[in-house]
């Protein structure tokens, strides 16, 4: 790959950007979680979903167990079997309504639902609450990914600070920075760690989607060899790494491109399998649905053809990530010890810290 192609599709993000910035439709912590001391967490699934109207939907799968008690806000509010799903309602409002899987023998598990809903933004999530290969479970509560924080509210910002959000790593151009300039949490450090930094601006522009399409494959390439990436998320790495009191939030302006790999190569590295990282890389295209809806609806139908690939997620972008993780790096692992420098104490030590089970 030419230094010149990658350039041009790195472009590509300043144009989404632009597209980004149009019209947008924005619709008890994990922190003090003790490891589990080893015992063994019983769930191979399990979700929160908050519904409409202020019910919670809790499911989950514990074979070997005879039965699984559901409690939150210090008291059982369901019980049912090894596998089930239960909707419970009549819950005080909160901040994030936390529920605590409790089986009848091994750990339990502490999850909420993934999205954390604001008025200024999108798509906010948490990236724990998924299970790896090896049975252990992402704690929740810890690292969080985001589309932009230009738009969050007084009372956004507040609910944060009480979620616990402390630094916060901005993974955007500088002219995107300076366009919607980011509002953080009270006392939160904000940690530039400019993806494309030096990458230039937009000058040939997609003439067909499966141009557009060519363009987010090459720039996903980008994001794993090219040495502005690679310097970006060993800064987000080494923050996570490093940051004692967690709370972590990474983001760029959509949520799903550089944001979708930087949590991607968290995920793996952690040991959540292939079809999980996808399923949560491919879910921006349903919390963006609506956003990405009302900047499609404002151009015209073969420019919105054009442009719907940039405004996607899609499975042969993060394919291509991977694909050149193989191709400059041998494996995965050779990506992070070769392409980020975590090397194995420190991979250890992140499982140790957001992992249980």
């Amino acid at each position: 790959m030419t230094p010149v192609t990658r350039v041009r599709s790195l472009s590509v993000a300043a144009l989404a950007a632009a597209l980004l910035a149009g019209p947008t439709a924005p619709t008890a912590s994990a922190h003090s979680h003790p490891h589990h001391g080893g015992q063994r967490v019983p769930f191979t699934a399990a979700t929160v979903t908050e519904n409409a109207g202020g019910t919670y939907t809790v499911t989950w799968k514990a074979p070997g167990t005879h039965g699984v008690t559901i409690r939150t806000g210090g008291r059982a509010v369901a019980r049912g079997g090894a596998t089930g799903s239960v909707t419970v309602s009549g819950l005080a409002a909160t901040d994030r309504r936390w529920f605590d899987l409790v089986p009848d023998r091994g750990a339990s598990l502490h999850l909420a639902d993934r999205l954390i809903r604001l008025q200024g933004t999108v798509n906010l999530r948490d990236a724990g609450g998924y299970r790896t290969t090896d049975g252990h479970w992402v704690r929740m509560g810890e690292v969080y990914r985001s589309d932009s924080l230009d738009k969050l509210t007084d009372a956004d910002l507040a609910k944060l600070k009480r979620l616990g959000v402390r630094t916060v790593f901005d993974l955007r151009t500088e002219s995107e920075r300076t366009t919607a300039p980011d509002r953080v949490p009270a006392g939160a450090t904000h940690v530039v760690a400019d993806v494309l930094a030096g990458a230039g601006t937009f000058t040939s522009m997609p003439k067909s989607p499966a141009e557009a399409e060519a363009m987010m494959v090459e720039g996903n390439r980008f994001m794993v060899s090219g040495d502005t990436a690679r310097t970006a998320y060993t800064t987000v790495f080494d923050g996570i790494d490093t940051d004692r009191r967690r709370g972590v939030l990474f983001h760029c302006t959509a949520g799903k491109d550089r944001t979708g790999w930087s949590n991607a190569a968290l995920l793996t590295a952690l040991g959540v399998p292939e079809e999980t990282v996808m399923a949560d890389y491919l879910a921006s295209n349903t919390y963006r649905a609506a956003a990405n809806e009302a900047i499609l609806s404002h151009l015209p139908a073969p420019q919105a053809a054009v442009y719907k690939p940039l405004l996607d997620v899609r499975p042969s972008y993060l394919n291509a990530s991977f694909d050149e993780v193989e191709e400059e790096y041998g494996s995965f692992r050779g990506y992070l010890r070769k392409g980020l420098g975590i090397d194995d104490r420190e991979l250890e030590k992140l499982k140790r810290d957001l992992l249980v089970g």
